[in-house]
């Protein structure tokens, strides 16, 4: 008897198959029963992804789920325009229009651009998640990270107001950008831990495309603080090298109003804008 007591002792302990990822305050998708109310309507779409995202993942896992896809995306795309219409006000004119329709394309071209890249690094790490999941997750967090922008609205719109340095503006909406797609990237990251994924090593690359391609679309997409001759611009530029031409701009430049057009040709124009 001793004898066997003393060879167990010896054996080592087993290595676990499958490393459990940690995903914060919320239990698994279907754990709490108000995960199994289903979602109607865009104020409980709204308020189970600030509140409750293990109900949208639940629901997103049940038969079906492309109506609540499309109820997140039209919801994210209708914010999105909001907060670029708030965007707009600062230089006025046809940046009250163009701004919304550039920045809610620009936020759905991105999300497109990287689902295949994140359903990919999903496969590699273990994930169990079907491609429709993916999509949903992604929608979901693209609406989430809209509405934290429509939260800081009111500050931008202040600050549209009462200053007239396109740097700065461009400078404070990049950083509520930064914020709402950090809480944005945090639920990606609780959708792609509870589908059985060993590892986020593939969701922190995924994060780091995101993020580039983003801002990159910004400066494709330019003008979005300021103003310009054309709707799109005709040169190409790699953002850092555009924002670095902005800052230089900046200093001289202060008035939205004193377009591109006003500067001499071996002088960039303002931030975001064409030249």
């Amino acid at each position: 008897m001793t004898n066997t007591n003393q060879s167990n002792s010896n054996v080592p302990p087993q290595i676990p198959t499958q490393v459990t990822l940690t995903t914060g305050l919320w239990g698994g998708p279907g754990e709490n029963p108000e995960d199994r109310i289903p979602i109607k309507g865009v104020l409980a779409a709204v308020e189970a992804a600030l509140r409750q995202p293990t109900r949208v993942l639940f629901q997103l896992r049940q038969p079906r789920p492309s109506r609540l896809i499309i109820l997140m995306l039209v919801c994210a795309v209708v914010s999105g325009a909001v907060y670029g219409f708030v965007v707009g006000t600062f230089s006025g004119g046809i940046q009250l229009w163009a701004a919304p329709v550039k920045i809610a394309i620009g936020l759905v071209l991105s999300a497109l651009i990287c689902l295949p890249s994140l359903y990919i690094f999903a496969c590699l790490s273990g994930s169990h998640a079907k491609p429709v999941e993916v999509i949903g997750s992604v929608t979901a967090a693209l609406m989430l990270m809209t509405i934290l922008m429509i939260g800081f609205a009111p500050v931008a719109w202040v600050f549209s107001e009462s200053t007239e340095s396109v740097v700065f503006m461009g400078a404070l909406h990049l950083l509520f950008w930064f914020v709402s797609a950090l809480f944005a990237l945090r639920y990606v990251r609780l959708a792609i831990a509870h589908s059985g994924a060993h590892s986020l090593a593939g969701f922190v690359i995924w994060a780091v495309i995101f993020v580039v391609v983003a801002l990159q679309m910004t400066t494709a997409l330019r003008p979005l603080v300021g103003t310009a001759d054309t709707f799109l611009p005709t040169e190409k530029k790699f953002f850092l090298t555009h924002w670095i031409d902005c800052v230089r701009a900046g200093a001289s430049i202060k008035n939205p109003a004193q377009s591109a057009s006003a500067l001499p040709e071996s002088q960039p124009a303002p931030v975001f804008s064409r030249k």
